[in-house]
């Protein structure tokens, strides 16, 4: 039996990212939170992770079956559902909160994130802004941010087409 594994990504707004990974083949457990904040004695809520004073960015804890889909291929989708060269912000949404980064939990994810951060690298004309950096502790989101596009059936934020990765990556 292979043990599953955890990984952290901020790329814009949690709910259209917590829905694009959901899609995923191998994928068990999706959820919205806070990760990259400046103090590990709090428990950000959404209002003051928006007021910009926490250092709090949007986003999603997810756990994975890497026998399934590795963590090279989450990281090469993470590239493709986000602008990696805008600072603080993604389409409509602006603020440290909508930063581009990889929360590593192992010196492997670190190592595979920055290999693919250069190859993804070498495809543009613009300097990718995305932070690789060392997990700090998750906090979830209220239960209000959790499935909120299956909730509300609609997307609200700004996630562009996906489905050329999604159609051989879905379940």
């Amino acid at each position: 039996m292979v043990k599953e594994e955890t990984a952290i990504f901020a790329c814009g707004c949690f709910w259209g990212v917590e829905y694009a990974f959901s899609q995923l083949k191998g994928i068990s457990k999706v959820t919205s939170g806070y990760c990259g904040c400046k103090s590990s004695c709090i428990t950000p809520s959404y209002q003051q992770v928006c007021n910009g004073t926490t250092g709090c960015a949007e986003s999603v804890e997810f756990i994975f079956d890497p026998s399934k889909i590795s963590y090279e291929t989450l990281v090469q989708f993470f590239f493709s559902i986000h602008n990696s060269t805008t600072q603080n912000r993604q389409g409509p949404d602006i603020g440290s909160q909508y930063r581009s980064e990889i929360f590593y939990l192992s010196l492997e994810q670190k190592k595979i994130a920055e290999q693919i951060l250069k190859e993804h690298q070498k495809k543009l004309n613009q300097k990718i802004v995305t932070k690789i950096t060392k997990a700090t502790p998750f906090y979830k989101a209220d239960e209000y941010h959790q499935k909120y596009v299956e909730k509300h059936g609609k997307f609200s934020c700004h996630i562009p087409t996906m489905s050329r990765f999604l159609k051989d990556n879905t379940s």
